[in-house]
């Protein structure tokens, strides 16, 4: 789990921009909707007895253009980490299936051994996305979701 659960500081990443040519500029008369996360919910259970426990994180993505994907980073309160749109794209994916032409449900799911549970901090962890519809666009929530470990 520890390749999956950062603790750490994420390395930045350096985007460039594109390049217009001519001034040539298209308008659209079609009305686009932004990239979009609702109805956002995690659950962890704690490992029992002989029994591991889970971790599973779901959200609705919306876009008119159709879901490319998300990514999740699953963090400790304690770690004072304060990710970044740029740091979640290196990080893992969510699995999303479509429910209708441009809504998926996107989800995440994590096995936790005893000794997995034993070493992550106690209390409040977060959970960020970002989501990312086939045009390119994103949502980005750094804390789009909170669960609490006891001690």
């Amino acid at each position: 789990m520890s390749k999956r659960i950062v603790v750490s500081s994420l390395a930045g990443v350096l985007a460039l921009g594109g390049i217009t040519a001519g001034g040539l500029a298209v308008a659209s008369a079609t009305t686009k909707t932004e990239t979009t996360v609702e109805n956002t919910s995690v659950r962890y259970v704690a490992p029992s007895g002989s029994g591991a426990g889970s971790l599973t994180f779901t959200a609705d993505v919306s876009d008119d253009s159709g879901v490319k994907g998300s990514k999740v980073l699953v963090w400790p309160a304690s770690s004072k980490l304060d990710p970044t749109e740029a740091d979640l794209r290196h990080v893992d994916s969510a699995v999303c299936e479509r429910t209708t032409d441009d809504t998926s449900r996107c989800t995440y799911s994590l096995k936790v051994t005893k000794q997995d549970a034993a070493d992550m901090d106690k209390g409040t962890w977060y959970v960020s996305t970002l989501a990312t519809a086939k045009d390119g666009g994103t949502a980005f929530a750094p804390r789009v979701a909170t669960f609490d470990v006891a001690g």
